[in-house]
């Protein structure tokens, strides 16, 4: 059987369904941390080194968590995963995806670069001029929301609202990341999740929040929606831009009726989306990377050895 890397420092329920897809097409899915991961340019030895694959590297790679750390920990984790690429062993998603949207300022601006619509978004060093921005959010009504850069399921982001939360307005490791708030339509607060595959929108939830921030990881409610042409296509092309294979598009739609999107996750879970779907999300992602890069990389084995 064919052996697929799963990077993760947390397999939990994602990656036990995870293993057995892979297990259902003829592969082993297994385990490992990009911290257990090294750079060897002994000529004698495999460039890079895998726990547990030490005699040959798997013939794919999936990542399923990139774990945290200083600057250059997580250079030398998507370092891994570039070369892995390099390699020519397939990466789902590669380091330049995940790149890409771990920052959250590289993803407003890549969004904003390709026409779609996102909140306006400020990402400064200077102190004094975030704070003046704030300001004039606020003077005209806007309330902001400030984030780290870096970061998931709603850690260090805050939300202000009247002059004196800017006291409390400080930056993360040096920058400040300012979004303006988008009011959704409706009553309480919601967003909406789409699930983009291969350049596909296959599945779609309101995520309803017990406050402003709509993460299910902070107690939110999935509800089933339909999944309509214009949310579908505008994750499809939030998907382009940041150059994914499969990811969690956040949108949210204001109460003048038009969508936003807040966020275009690489690593997305879906445990909460398969509560409110009739489908198995994990064999998904399974075909579609067996399909597309190996199935067609063993034809292409198959067409060198034959000359």
């Amino acid at each position: 059987m064919g052996r697929i890397a799963i990077f993760t420092d947390d397999p939990g329920w994602h990656g036990k369904q995870l293993c057995l897809a892979f297990a259902r097409r003829g592969y082993i899915g297994e385990y490992v941390s990009l911290t257990e991961c090294a750079i060897n340019l002994d000529s004698t030895e495999t460039p890079i080194q895998i726990l547990g694959f030490e005699n040959q590297l798997p013939e794919a790679v999936f990542v399923r968590g990139v774990p945290g750390g200083s600057l250059q920990e997580v250079v030398f984790y998507l370092d891994v995963l570039h070369a892995l690429k390099i390699m020519n062993i397939p990466v789902y998603n590669d380091g330049y995806a995940i790149e890409k949207s771990v920052d959250k300022g590289m993803t407003s601006f890549l969004l904003n670069n390709a026409g779609l619509n996102t909140p306006l978004t400020w990402v400064l060093k200077d102190r004094e001029k975030a704070v003046s921005i704030a300001e004039q959010e606020l003077k005209q009504g806007h309330r902001l929301i400030s984030k780290p850069l870096f970061g998931s399921q709603g850690e260090g982001v805050r939300r202000l609202e009247k002059t004196t939360d800017l006291f409390w307005l400080t930056s993360s490791n040096g920058i400040y990341y300012l979004q303006r708030f988008i009011e959704c339509e409706g009553q309480g607060y919601s967003d909406i999740r789409v699930f983009v595959v291969f350049g596909k929108s296959i599945a779609a939830m309101r995520r309803c929040g017990t406050s402003w921030l709509n993460n299910v990881a902070r107690g939110a409610k999935c509800e089933a929606i339909e999944l309509n042409d214009q949310l579908a296509e505008l994750a499809i092309l939030a998907t382009k831009a940041l150059s994914m294979d499969y990811a969690g598009v956040d949108i949210i739609k204001d109460k003048q009726g038009q969508y936003s999107i807040i966020e275009v996750n690489s690593i997305p879970a879906w445990k909460g989306l398969e509560t409110v779907c009739d489908f198995n999300i994990a064999d998904i992602l399974a075909e579609d990377l067996i399909g597309r890069y190996l199935n067609d990389k063993k034809s292409l084995l198959k067409i060198a050895a034959s000359c």
